[in-house]
């Protein structure tokens, strides 16, 4: 019964280790969309000024490396 529920408590462990992976991984892929949450938030004439300097940062496809996978 106790290996059992270790057993368990292990899996549960891995479980949620993976899945925080899989976020950490996700967070910083698209530049664009990181630089303009930034962004939000601002006057209209500011927002406007943030999201041109994203695009300038960022570039046409909005990468940070510039790669499509």
């Amino acid at each position: 019964m106790v290996a059992a529920a270790a057993m368990a408590m292990v899996f549960v462990i891995l479980l949620s280790a993976n899945m925080n992976t899989v976020g950490v991984a996700a967070q910083g892929v698209n530049c664009w969309d990181n630089c303009n949450t930034a962004c939000v938030g601002l006057p209209p004439r500011e927002y406007s000024r943030c999201d041109r300097k994203c695009n300038i940062k960022c570039g046409p496809d909005g990468k940070i490396d510039g790669k499509l996978g």
